[in-house]
Formats: structure tokens, C-alpha cells, sequence
């Protein structure tokens, strides 16, 4: 049986509770890992693996970490997906009798990671908790321990949306029961998202305050996550918010694709924030109003006095220049008030992080005084629902110097004038070093050594330096050695002895109290958090309504109108970020009108000449108006949308197996089934990653059944011009174009959306645009002016050169046809099966026959004819 020494033990025990994470076991100055968690953090960390004696034969692996700068290396391990779980020691090891007792204070997970270079600050930092409440219905609650906000949601449609909605949420936590461990495992891991199980519930007593608001389906799941949070993290929850639920109607739905597709809070090609419609809108100048305009651009509003409600605000900003001006530079010197509020909770709050809050709080005065006196109703409710929290910065500023150190225990956070008994050992300390000062300076007079000096330090204390050259000139019968140095002794005296005593003392019982007093003020402040927390949402949401305002007005913006239909009236709609990115570069308007009577739109033109861009600026003006921004356009009327839905570009998922194709068909599944008729739907290109005719007819199927069963508006872009007949047969359906044109055999394109279809694709004039090689343009043209001509039904005159040889049997037919033209000239008589054909042929009502229809008829008429032969 292997025995380790009492150390080891005590760290196995310990290790036993935390086998999903690492442990860092405090060791003095440093966090130790020992066996296989040394070995691992040794190559993940980048740090040396060395070994320790543990009373057995071998040693065993162990690595560590400075305690001073471990914050780095945690912040590595949990950006990973790891846990790190931080054992301290918790009594003094001066008074421990055997081994010191450690126990863990804190795991620090993937979700619940407070600070670091990977917590932005204008992003929230989610930790979510899901329950499966039906077969395809789920419970979901999430909060931001960093801020204290907690929200719920009831997810309909199975995992794979619960999945969507954490990926929207930018979740890297999930808290689950064992069941639901099982089913999202290989989902979860493959999207980076780390599973948790927590088998119990935080107890009613405990969680009640919490839930109070929510409908009882999701008061489980939000216990789960309560009581997660409190046994990993050890601390007070006094800052996490009431969770809050929303039914979903009062929101515009954007599903993760979509999200994606219109590149809201991400592009598509560098996954980074440039190039998104965050991006444009983000004039936010304080942290907190960048988190809240994200929640706003992830959930737009579906309630028309709500959106109308945010616009008259914007409105009111546009009118007052100067005001939005001077609020802008007060908001600048504003904290992040959330996550300081947080930090006083969690307990790690410092004495800088106290002196922002008190400087943050002293501009809410101001910033309530400019609205006040704006003029404007809509800015003057703004202001009257700040809380100025003027006994929060009293409090601060009576107790916290100007400029405290980052380290609460180094000294001088607390100011002098707030406790008389700290004020006293100030003196005591501050008059020591004073005499020691005056004491040195009179002992050079004494010796005559002017390089004699009183020194200190923690192992010897005080003590007066001579160096040897000098010693001889020293009385050593006054002094009493203390330490021989190389070049130098150290003395002390009895004067000296008394007086250390005396300041050591007072500066030891000065720090002590210090920190004290502040571990008071802390706890005194947690009172006030709930207080904090509401000025933090109204400064936040102000600082949105001018960002909002600054944009509109540096792009020309112009203020939407909304009503109860679903007529959709875009004049001069511009695509906002494709603007900006153009800079000084002109960019088309375009108009997009949608009425009762036509909201379906098919749009044909070639490729590049701007259909993505026009369907995709339709949504982003709807997404800005309900999110009460203005938007960019000449004149924009609005319907309330319910949810858009989006099928754009091209992608695959090769680790779930998907193929472009199969991708599409599944988004546009989603769309179609999850669509009502005051949803927004933009499909481009269906069918394009497959077979021409399966193209064309799930393309075709799609739009009728859109038209007939959902009734929604929809802008569908297609290549299939065949599809344009539609017109014809779908009574809401209309075509337009983006127009363009050719100039000296090359294709100029105008951007512009006109009504009808397009005549061509120009596709051949885009491959030249793109730089192929001549030989394969020209080449292109002839078979194009074959292909076009076959259309027709003009007989193509080509050498057998210039025949497409797709397969063995089109060559035969080819050469067949060759031979027997001089037959064909001669013979004027039909055949039976010829005039079946053509009979066949007469009977048919032509401009009533789908596309699709058509291509089975001409099948089959060939397969008469063939048959015959």
C-alpha cells in the first residue's frame, strides 16, 4: 500500500471532491499541481514539470505558479474550457500543529470567470442552466455573475434550437442534469460549450427572491443554476438580479442563422466585429451601454408603443445637439458600475475599483441636470428616474483616499478622518520613522561617518549600518552587532530597540485595522447594490439612445413610421455598413415596396450586381426601426415583424456531416415552418447546390407554398429565370431586377431594382470580370449562343468542335442527325409517333404549365419518339 506524507494525503482528499478540475494547492508564495494535473498544466501552460518527494520510492510530477500573478494562468486554462478550483490555506501556519488547513474557496469555470483579457467589457459573459420540460420543449435560464443581470427563456423546437439560442447567447457553460448530459454531450462538445452537472436545487427559502416574476415551468431551472453558482463560487449572491422572463411575442425573433447571415454581431468572413451592424451602430462611450445595445440588437422590440417610445427619445437627442454633447463627455468618466456593484458582492471589490465607483457616481448629478433642464418631456422622465446615490459617494468619499494602491492590504485606502483609532496608529508609525530619520542623522554627527545609515527589514528589523572601513571610527561600546555582511555590520541600540518596537507595532496594528475597516465599508456597501444596479440600467440605456442618435445623424438616417398591417414601404433604402465600408465611394438607394396585395417579391439579375445586399438591407432596416433606432432610407413604413428568417450564401458544416446543400435545405426548413404571416423571409438562391430541374422544383414548391400557406413577405432571388412566370399563377408574387448592362462586350453593373424580370445573367461577363483565362471566355460564348439558341428553337449550325461533349450518347446523337439531315429534306410525311407529338403539343395550354411541368411533358414526348424508332 502506498503511503504519501501527510501533505500529499491532505491534497489527494481535497482532489478527490474536484476530479473535473484543476486544484491549485496553495504552498506559500506558490499554486502547486501535483501527478496528473502537473503534467497537463506543464504542457497547456508552457511551464517547467518538475518532481517532489511524497514518501514513496518515486517521486511525483509536480508544476506550480507564482500566487501573485496566477490570475494570467487561470484566465488560460478556463479560456480552454477547463475548471480550476483554488485551495488556500486557511489558518495560520505559525499556530498549525501538523499540516496547515486548506480548503477550496472558489472553481472558477468557463461561465462564471469574473475578470480577465478575455471578459470583454462590452460584452456580457453568460453562464446558462437548461431543463427539458417536453419532448421538444426546453427551460433555459442564464446570468452574468460578473453584472449580476438574470433572464429565462422557453425554448421551443427540440435541441438543436436550445443549441442556437446558447450560441446566440455566446454561452461556453451549460448547467445540466445527468439526462440531459447524456443528449447534448457530443452537440456541446462540438460547439465548444462545456456541460456542468448540478443534481440539486437551491432551496425555496433561498431562491424565492430570485424567481418571483417567473411562470412555474422555469423556476427549476433557474434553482439548478442558483445553487451551481453558490457551491462553486462560495460567495454572497446579493448582486445577482430577480430573473427576468419575456414571452416571446414582445421581441423580434432573429434565429442564430440569420444572425449570422446578416452578420448582426459578426461577419461572416473574419468573425471579428468590423464590417457588422454593431460595428456602424456602436457609439457607445461607457461599457455598460455596450452590453445593452448588444441585448437590444439580439432582441429588437415587437410592441409598437415600446419601439415608438425609443424613437421619440432619438428624436429628442437629433433636436438637442449640445445637450447630447455634454452628456457624451460625462458618461466618458463613468465606470463599468455593474461590475463594480458585482465585485462588492463576490468580495475581490479594491480600494481603486471603490474610488471608480465614487468618481462615476459624483457624474450623476450632472448628467440628471442636463436632462432636467433639456426642455424635452421624453429627456426630462430620463433624468427624474435617476438615483444619484448621493449617501453611496458620501460614504465613498469620506472614507476612500484619492488615489488608492491596487492591494487593499498595503496601507492608504482608507482616508485619514474616517476612524480616530486608525488615525492614532498613523501617528504613532509616521512619528517612528520620523525619529528614526532624526536618530540617523545624528549618529553620522556622532561617528563622523557620513555614509552610516539606518536600514529595515523584515528578519532583522532595524538596525544602523557601518561599513567595515568606517568601523574603527565607531564607539562599539554604544552598540550591540546584530549581523556581519560582507562589506558592512549591522548594529542596534537600546534606544533603537524601543523604538522599533513602538513603530513596528503601530504600522502592524495600522494595516491590520485598515483592512478591517475596509472588509466593513464592504459589507456596509452590498446594501446599496440593488440601488447601483438601477442607476447602471438607466445610465446604460441612455448612453444606447445617444449612440443611436450620433449614428443617425452622421449617416442620414431618417426616423421610420410603423402601423398595424403588413405593407412594407422602403424608399431609397440604403444597406448601412456595405455604406460605410464604400466610405466616400456613392452607394445606389433602392426601393423595396411591399404591399397587402404583392408582399412577395422574386428578384432576378446577375451575380454581383447587389440582390444579397438589397434583400439583406431590407432586414437591417426593419432590425434597426425595432430596435428604435432611425434608419437608412428616404422614407421607410413599417409593419411590426415577428421573426425574419434568412437562407443566404453558401456554407457547410463538416462536422456535423451537413453539405452546403443539405445546410440550406435545413435553414430554409426551419424558416418555413417556424414563419407566420407578420414574419420577414429572404431566401437567395434556393436550390442552387443541386441538379438544375431538383433546383428549380424545390424552388418553385417553396414559393408556392410560402405564398398560399404562410402569406409572409418574402424577397426570394433566384437564377432560375424560368421562375419568372410565376407571376402569371401567384397573385402576390412580382418580379423586379437589378438592372445592368453591357459597354464594349462587358457587363456595367447599375445596382438599381427595377420592376419585370432580367433578360440575362450575364455570367459569362462576370467569369471575364473575374479574370479566367480567354480561352475559356470564348469558349463560354459559343456554347451560350448554342445553349440560348436550342432555348428557341433555332437550329444550331456549329462544327463538331463546338458541340458540348458532356457524354458518349450526345456525340452519337450528333453524328446521327448529321448524316440524315439530307433524309429529313426529302421526307415530308410525319410519322404516326410525330403526330401524336404534335398533337399533344397543340392541346397544351403553354402559359399555364410550370416550368417543372414542362420539362416532365418534353420527357415524355421524347420518350414517344424515341420509342418508336
Amino acid at each position: 500500500m502506498t503511503t504519501y506524507t501527510p501533505m500529499i494525503q491532505q491534497y489527494l482528499l481535497i482532489k478527490s471532491e474536484y476530479e473535473d478540475a484543476f486544484l491549485f494547492y496553495r504552498l506559500g508564495d506558490f499554486y502547486e499541481m501535483f501527478f496528473e494535473d502537473a503534467v497537463k498544466a506543464s504542457q497547456i501552460l508552457e511551464i517547467t514539470l518538475t518532481s517532489r518527494d511524497a514518501g514513496t520510492k518515486e517521486r511525483i510530477p509536480m508544476c506550480g505558479v507564482p500566487h501573485h500573478s496566477a490570475k494570467g494562468y487561470i484566465e488560460t486554462l478556463v479560456s480552454k474550457g477547463y475548471k480550476v478550483a483554488i485551495c488556500e490555506q486557511t489558518e495560520d501556519p505559525k499556530q498549525a500543529k501538523g499540516v496547515v488547513k486548506r480548503e477550496v474557496v472558489q472553481l472558477i469555470t468557463p461561465g462564471t470567470l469574473m475578470e480577465g483579457k478575455t471578459i470583454d467589457g462590452k460584452s456580457n459573459h453568460f453562464i446558462a442552466s437548461a431543463e427539458q420540460l417536453g419532448e421538444n420543449q426546453f427551460a433555459l435560464a442564464y446570468l452574468d455573475i460578473s453584472t449580476g443581470e438574470a433572464a429565462t427563456a422557453i425554448i421551443e423546437g427540440g435541441s438543436k434550437a436550445l443549441l442556437q439560442q446558447l450560441m446566440a447567447l455566446h454561452i461556453r457553460e451549460l448547467v445540466v442534469t445527468e439526462q440531459l448530459q447524456i443528449l447534448l454531450a457530443e452537440q456541446a462538445s462540438n460547439l465548444g460549450i462545456v456541460l456542468s452537472l448540478e443534481k440539486q436545487e437551491m432551496p425555496e427559502e433561498k431562491s424565492g427572491k430570485y424567481i418571483v416574476n417567473l411562470p412555474k415551468d422555469l423556476h427549476g431551472v433557474a434553482k439548478n443554476l442558483l445553487q451551481y453558482v453558490e457551491r462553486t463560487q462560495m460567495r454572497s449572491l446579493s448582486h445577482i438580479q430577480p430573473f427576468t422572463y419575456t414571452e416571446t411575442k414582445q421581441h423580434l425573433r432573429i434565429d442564430t442563422n440569420s444572425q449570422r447571415n446578416l452578420e448582426l454581431l459578426q461577419s461572416i468572413r473574419g468573425g471579428d466585429e468590423k464590417g457588422t451592424l454593431l460595428w456602424l451602430l456602436d457609439e457607445t462611450v461607457t461599457a455598460m451601454g455596450g452590453r445593452k445595445l448588444k441585448q437590444w440588437l439580439h432582441q429588437p422590440l415587437a410592441n409598437r408603443n415600446g419601439i415608438e417610445r425609443r424613437l421619440a427619445i432619438v428624436t429628442d437627442f437629433l433636436d438637442e445637439f449640445f445637450v447630447r454633447n455634454e452628456l457624451r463627455e460625462l458618461l466618458k468618466k463613468v465606470y463599468d458600475l455593474e461590475r463594480l456593484a458585482g465585485r462588492v458582492a463576490f468580495g475581490n471589490v479594491g480600494g481603486r475599483d471603490l474610488a471608480q465607483l465614487r468618481e462615476s457616481l459624483r457624474q450623476v448629478p450632472f448628467i440628471k441636470e442636463q436632462l432636467l433642464q433639456s426642455g424635452k418631456e421624453t429627456l426630462s422622465s430620463l433624468g427624474e428616474k435617476l438615483d444619484e446615490c448621493t449617501d453611496v459617494e458620501q460614504l465613498l468619499s469620506k472614507a476612500i483616499t484619492d488615489h488608492p494602491p491596487i492591494a487593499i492590504k498595503e496601507g492608504d485606502v482608507i482616508r485619514e478622518g474616517y476612524n480616530d483609532k486608525l488615525d492614532e496608529l498613523r501617528f504613532a508609525a509616521r512619528n517612528g520613522k520620523d525619529w528614526i530619520a532624526q536618530l540617523e542623522q545624528k549618529e553620522r554627527e556622532i561617528t563622523g561617518i557620513k555614509n552610516l545609515k539606518i536600514g529595515y527589514n523584515r528578519v532583522f528589523g532595524y538596525y544602523i549600518e557601518i561599513t567595515k572601513s568606517n568601523v574603527a571610527n565607531a564607539d562599539l561600546s554604544r552598540y550591540e552587532r546584530k549581523q556581519t555582511l560582507a562589506n558592512a555590520e549591522r548594529y542596534i541600540t537600546e534606544e533603537l530597540k524601543e523604538k522599533e518596537a513602538i513603530i513596528l507595532n503601530a504600522e502592524e496594528q495600522s494595516l491590520a485595522l485598515e483592512y478591517d475597516l475596509f472588509v466593513e465599508l464592504r459589507e456596509q456597501l452590498k446594501s446599496f447594490i440593488p440601488r447601483v444596479q438601477a442607476l447602471a440600467s438607466s445610465i446604460s440605456e441612455l448612453d444606447v439612445y445617444i449612440s443611436f442618435a450620433v449614428v443617425s445623424e452622421k449617416y442620414r438616417f431618417v426616423k421610420p413610421a410603423f402601423h398595424e398591417g403588413r405593407a412594407l414601404k422602403i424608399v431609397g433604402g440604403r444597406h448601412p455598413v456595405v455604406e460605410k465600408m464604400l466610405n466616400k465611394q456613392m452607394y445606389v438607394p433602392n426601393d423595396c415596396i411591399l404591399t397587402e396585395d404583392k408582399n412577395m417579391m422574386l428578384i432576378t439579375g446577375p451575380n454581383m450586381s447587389g440582390k444579397s445586399t438589397f434583400m439583406r438591407q431590407v432586414a437591417l432596416i426593419v432590425v434597426l426601426a425595432q430596435m428604435g433606432c432611425y434608419v437608412p432610407a428616404d422614407e421607410a413604413y413599417l409593419p411590426i415583424t415577428d421573426q425574419i428568417f434568412t437562407r443566404i450564401g453558401a456554407a457547410d458544416d463538416l462536422v456535423a456531416g451537413q453539405s452546403t446543400f443539405m445546410v440550406e435545405m435545413l435553414e430554409s426548413q426551419h424558416a418555413i415552418t417556424n414563419a407566420t404571416a407578420n414574419s420577414l423571409l429572404l431566401f437567395d438562391e434556393i436550390g442552387r447546390g443541386t441538379s438544375t430541374y431538383d433546383g428549380m422544383a424545390l424552388a418553385q414548391s417553396m414559393m408556392e407554398y410560402i405564398h398560399d400557406k404562410i402569406g409572409a413577405n418574402t424577397l426570394f432571388s433566384t437564377h432560375y429565370h424560368e421562375l419568372t412566370a410565376l407571376e402569371q399563377q401567384l397573385q402576390r408574387l412580382q418580379n423586379v431586377h437589378v438592372s445592368a448592362t453591357e459597354k464594349d462586350g462587358k457587363v456595367v453593373f447599375l445596382h438599381k431594382v427595377r420592376q419585370g424580370a432580367a433578360d440575362k445573367s450575364y455570367g459569362v461577363h462576370v467569369a471575364q470580370l473575374a479574370e479566367m483565362p480567354e480561352d475559356i471566355i470564348e469558349r463560354a460564348r459559343v456554347l451560350l449562343q448554342q445553349f440560348e439558341s436550342k432555348d428557341s428553337g433555332q437550329e444550331v449550325v456549329a462544327s463538331i468542335e463546338d458541340v458540348p461533349v458532356e457524354d458518349g450518347l450526345q456525340l452519337s446523337l450528333f453524328e446521327e442527325e448529321k448524316g440524315n439531315a439530307g433524309n429529313r429534306e426529302e421526307s415530308h410525311s410525319l410519322t404516326q409517333a410525330e403526330q401524336e407529338v404534335l398533337e399533344r403539343l397543340e392541346k397544351m395550354n403553354i402559359m399555364g404549365t410550370s416550368p417543372i411541368q414542362a420539362m416532365n411533358v418534353l420527357y415524355e414526348l421524347q420518350q414517344m419518339l424515341l420509342s418508336k424508332k
